[in-house]
């Protein structure tokens, strides 16, 4: 995420949620796949049936993947064990925020063989594949332990007691908004309740070249929910230009490296590797 508003939902609200949950990951109509703690990494089970559908249980919700009815080719094969080796590795890591130097290694090389294996993107008459509502699994900026991900900003930990919840980023290719949305827990002193809400970062994008991405940052809306679900939702306009600093500059932009109909890689322009899967 871009800056405050045009790097992906900055200002990011996030925690350091341990890991002693360990995900749940399976497939339905085998081979099934179960995630074990995690001082015992992943372990798969198949037999002959076809498979069929997948779901990804972790901390962070549940994902599911239908596979086309007609598996095709063996490079399609060869695909859908790729994008399952990297859903493998980044479902346990609560979206990068604990991830380890290792983790982020492993995940990087899971992702640059899936987007070996699918070859270049070309959005240029395929720009209808971004459509829709995404989840966030795994961005690598939030291993920085920072709120603003791999952009300045206050790190996470117990001075700052927000939970981060689901994240999204949903696309409409007709209209060209780009949203980030983040839904977000803010902690607050006994006996008060915490503050619930769900901050939206509205964008418009436009296509540069054939896969990357450039996006605008409009505007902020906030509903909070929970106990204050009552409140309106109100909005924080955008910085005029000569209050901003140089390290957020209401626009970013992204390279779509990997895509098809439920899951697709982005790299940022500061490096930031994303995986989303559609909700």
């Amino acid at each position: 995420m871009a800056a405050a508003s045009s790097t992906f939902f900055s200002p990011a609200l996030l925690s350091n949620n341990n890991r002693s949950q360990p995900p749940c990951c399976s497939i339905s109509s085998s081979p099934v796949l179960i995630a074990t703690p995690r001082s015992s990494r992943l372990s798969f089970t198949t037999t002959p049936e076809k498979r069929r559908s997948l779901v990804v249980k972790s901390t962070v919700g549940e994902v599911s993947f239908r596979e086309p009815e007609t598996s095709g080719s063996g490079d399609k094969e060869g695909i859908e064990t790729l994008k399952l080796k990297l859903l493998s590795v980044v479902s346990g890591l609560n979206r990068g925020l604990v991830a380890s130097v290792d983790d982020l290694q492993r995940a990087e090389t899971a992702a640059k063989q899936l987007e070996s294996a699918g070859g270049p993107v070309d959005l240029t008459e395929g720009l209808d594949k971004l459509q829709g509502k995404w989840r966030l699994l795994y961005s690598s900026a939030f291993s920085s332990r920072s709120l603003g991900g791999s952009r300045p900003g206050l790190p996470t930990g117990r001075l700052i007691p927000v939970t981060l919840g689901q994240v999204f980023q949903r696309i409409d290719v007709f209209s060209k908004d780009f949203d980030n949305i983040a839904e977000v827990e803010i902690g607050a002193p006994w006996p008060l309740p915490p503050l619930e809400a769900t901050a939206t970062l509205a964008h418009k994008f436009e296509l540069l070249g054939t896969c990357k991405i450039k996006i605008t940052f409009e505007k902020t809306t906030v509903k909070t929910s929970g106990n204050l679900a009552q409140i309106p939702p109100f909005e924080i306009p955008r910085l005029p230009d000569s209050f901003r600093p140089p390290s957020n500059p209401g626009t970013g932009d992204f390279e779509v490296t990997y895509v098809d109909e439920n899951m697709r890689i982005t790299r940022g322009d500061r490096g930031e590797l994303r995986v989303f899967v559609i909700a």
